[in-house]
């Protein structure tokens, strides 16, 4: 069952003493009807807001170090305060000065695009987190998954890098063989799996409270219901608040785990 372009995919005649039951939001809300089809692929509204997100970030930093001065303006001043936040607050604590800078531009880019896929989900006539569709934070996963696994056997080579990825030390003596399993499945496996899911179900997860609590606030403004609606409303302005907070974390929890691979990768010693 595909949602409506409103995504509420409800019946509106469907309130309180109507007869009817409550209508529990689903996984519908969170399917789409393409926007237009060409030759077998569809390209939904997630889609949509998954590029005007990239158009925007390169928009604004574009406009914001295109032409620098060395008195910025607003735009190069929030541009460079965003910029230099990721880069000191989290690239240069994690993997270091040195070789983390090279890495300032994926991750600004990743940390700001994150953060305004997630925003969509309290933006007017938008109101859907992108990064709520697993496809999106997998994605995000499978990039930085590979250049960790590219840069693990860049820095050690082959052998090196297996037992950088097994953590493979010959000190553990006897449990040697367990950890060499655990880690390799730790982090192949593993890891990437818990980097993409972390950010899928928390977007998921806060996108379906306050669907549902929008529905209740609607459900519920019918006859002695109305006493009720006000609190279902109260509720859905908290989650909103609520996740304003989650969807930045969520940006920064991506941004920092995907800084702390790369540093495990470039890493001497393991």
């Amino acid at each position: 069952m595909s949602a409506d372009p409103q995504m509420l995919a409800f019946d509106p005649d469907c309130q309180l003493f109507s007869g009817c039951g409550f209508p529990a939001p689903g996984l519908h809300t969170f399917l789409y009807e393409p926007i237009f089809t060409v030759s077998g692929f569809e390209f939904t509204k997630p889609m949509l807001l998954a590029l005007i997100s990239s158009i925007l970030v390169v928009a604004f930093f574009w406009a914001a170090f295109a032409k620098p001065k060395l008195v910025p303006g607003k735009v190069q001043m929030i541009g460079e305060a965003g910029y230099d936040f990721v880069r000191r607050g989290i690239v240069y604590e994690i993997i270091g000065k040195k070789d983390g800078e090279k890495y300032v531009p994926l991750m600004v880019s990743l940390f700001f695009f994150i953060w305004l896929m997630n925003l969509w989900s309290i933006i007017p006539l938008a109101q859907f987190p992108v990064t709520s569709l697993i496809a999106f934070p997998a994605g995000l996963a499978l990039i930085v998954y590979v250049l960790w696994v590219g840069l693990t056997f860049k820095t050690h080579g082959f052998v090196g890098g297996w037992k950088n990825i097994t953590g493979y030390d010959k000190s553990l003596g006897p449990i040697l063989p367990l950890v060499v399993v655990l880690e390799f499945f730790s982090n192949l496996l593993i890891r990437p799996f818990t980097h993409a899911v972390r950010l899928f179900a928390n977007m998921f997860a806060g996108h379906l409270l306050i669907v549902m609590f929008s529905l209740a606030t609607y459900y519920l403004m019918s006859g002695i219901g109305f006493a009720y609606a006000g609190t279902s409303f109260v509720l859905v302005m908290v989650m909103i608040v609520f996740e304003l907070f989650i969807q930045a974390v969520q940006a920064y929890v991506f941004v920092l785990l995907a800084s702390s691979y790369i540093q495990g990768a470039l890493a001497k010693h393991h």
